[in-house]
């Protein structure tokens, strides 16, 4: 049997707790197949703590990371340090290009436009941040309203909950919807799949 393909959530200092484990929880439910397999790394393996206060463990550091086939960065406000952290940076830019699929979650599309993966792309945010996450992409083109984005390989949602509506798209495409409406039935979830369903961008004043 060949490798389980990888799903690989990037953590550091600040990251929202929801971007990271409500995509995780569908990807992990796909992983019961054996085919996937969910991965998190961190700057340093070992502990790294949320925005909300719990910890979640890096299972390794970027430079010992393993190859992923799915890069899942989340928002928080923890990317406010991160979009300067060159080596951070550079590790997206590298994983990226050998990566099948890159998302983002809420305002992890900022660091996704500071390493210059979304210049030329449509892309969206969370839309309470929306005019922050903006100034770290000029050459983005931005989308204010939307639950999420797909240009290319590169997938960016909206806040918080909107990674998982992304996330199950994205398993669609690569498993098949039936695949992808099973894991949400077993979540008990109930999937927005329009992506231009965006009722935050208009709570905002974004439109």
């Amino acid at each position: 049997m060949p490798s389980p393909k990888v799903v690989g959530a990037l953590l550091f200092e600040g990251f929202e707790l929801l971007d990271v484990f409500g995509p995780l929880e569908a990807w992990g439910m796909l992983s019961y197949g054996g085919e996937w397999r969910v991965a998190t790394t961190a700057e340093r393996a070992g502990p790294v703590r949320s925005a909300q206060g719990p910890q979640a463990l890096a299972e390794s550091s970027l430079a010992d990371c393993p190859e992923l086939d799915v890069i899942l960065v989340p928002g928080g406000i923890g990317t406010r340090k991160e979009v300067t952290n060159e080596p951070l940076l550079e590790w997206l830019r590298t994983r990226a290009a050998r990566a099948q699929i890159v998302t983002s979650v809420c305002t992890g599309s900022s660091l996704l436009a500071r390493a210059g993966l979304l210049d030329g792309r449509r892309a969206t945010s969370n839309k309470a941040s929306f005019a922050w996450v903006q100034t770290q992409g000029p050459a983005v083109q931005w989308v204010k309203e939307a639950r999420w984005v797909e240009d290319g390989k590169l997938a960016t949602s909206s806040g918080v909950a909107a990674g998982i509506d992304m996330t199950l798209a994205v398993i669609a495409k690569l498993a098949g919807t039936d695949v992808a409406e099973g894991i949400a039935v077993r979540m008990e979830y109930e999937w927005h799949r329009d992506a231009g369903w965006d009722p935050f961008a208009r709570v905002h004043g974004l439109v």
